[in-house]
């Protein structure tokens, strides 16, 4: 795992608070971005210990297995700590720091409210938010670890499967992700600590399930939610519609340019 000294710039940074909820939520995705060029990073926000199967150590482990597994080229954790993480202003200044070294165009950011399930979560999503507003404070680098202003121009919200409130959101897409499943899958059972045995053949039906029932909805064998804070936009109805993969040309009507007018 890299250390947060060792950042290096990337495309699209995802962030989330447990090591494991990348992997579960858009593995195939940040495996896809890799496959088409993209240099992509993850960051823990934190080690996700203790848990009543892991280990500090073997978490560590598991992540950075689970990053040559997905191809992804810098993964940094930034030590926050787990079961008690609260959006606050240090937790916000260590993620912009990050956010100034990586200077990322896209931050992917977990969120949710998951009532029967970590706290985390929802504080994660909250951090991720006002982290990309701290990131381009001025006159504030000494907070910073003397970094440099950085504006993240794009945030995107993927979004936890219990979170009914997905579907009050204002703009959500689908990525087709039915080429990485596969190394999704490998990713999230690298984390034998949690997913072990018939723990991972449960995890598995419910993602193949999960990302199935999400990709059918769009005509992908597998696909992965993300959601907007603002409705989805374009200039080209036609690739907005046919989510940017063909374009075609317009009907040529005889003598169009000089109908009159009506």
């Amino acid at each position: 795992m890299a250390d947060e000294t060792e950042l290096e710039t990337v495309d699209v940074v995802a962030v989330a608070p447990h090591p494991d909820d990348l992997e579960i939520l858009c593995g195939g995705t940040l495996a896809k971005l890799v496959h088409q060029g993209y240099r992509v990073g993850i960051i823990d926000l934190t080690s996700g210990e203790p848990t009543p199967r892991g280990s500090l150590a073997k978490r560590k482990q598991e992540a950075e297995t689970a990053r040559q597994i997905l191809g992804v080229h810098v993964r940094v954790n930034l030590d926050l700590p787990n079961r008690i993480l609260m959006d606050g202003p240090e937790n916000r200044y260590a993620l912009a720091t990050a956010f100034r070294k990586m200077k990322p165009k896209i931050v992917i950011a977990a969120f949710g409210r998951t009532p029967a399930g970590s706290p985390d979560h929802y504080q994660g999503g909250l951090i991720a938010e006002a982290a990309r507003f701290h990131s381009q404070l001025t006159k504030w680098n000494e907070r910073f670890d003397g970094t440099d202003p950085y504006r993240v121009p794009h945030l995107v919200y993927v979004p936890f499967p219990s979170d009914a409130e997905v579907r009050t959101w204002p703009g959500t897409f689908v990525i087709d992700i039915s080429d990485t499943i596969e190394q999704k899958l490998a990713a999230v059972q690298a984390y034998d600590s949690q997913f072990d045995g018939d723990r991972f053949a449960k995890v598995r039906h419910y993602l193949t399930s999960a990302n199935g029932f999400t990709g059918g909805r769009c005509g992908f064998l597998y696909g992965e939610l993300f959601v907007l804070p603002t409705p989805v936009g374009g200039d080209d109805l036609v690739r907005v519609v046919t989510g940017g993969k063909g374009t075609f040309a317009p009907v040529q009507l005889p003598g169009r340019d000089h109908l009159p007018l009506q």
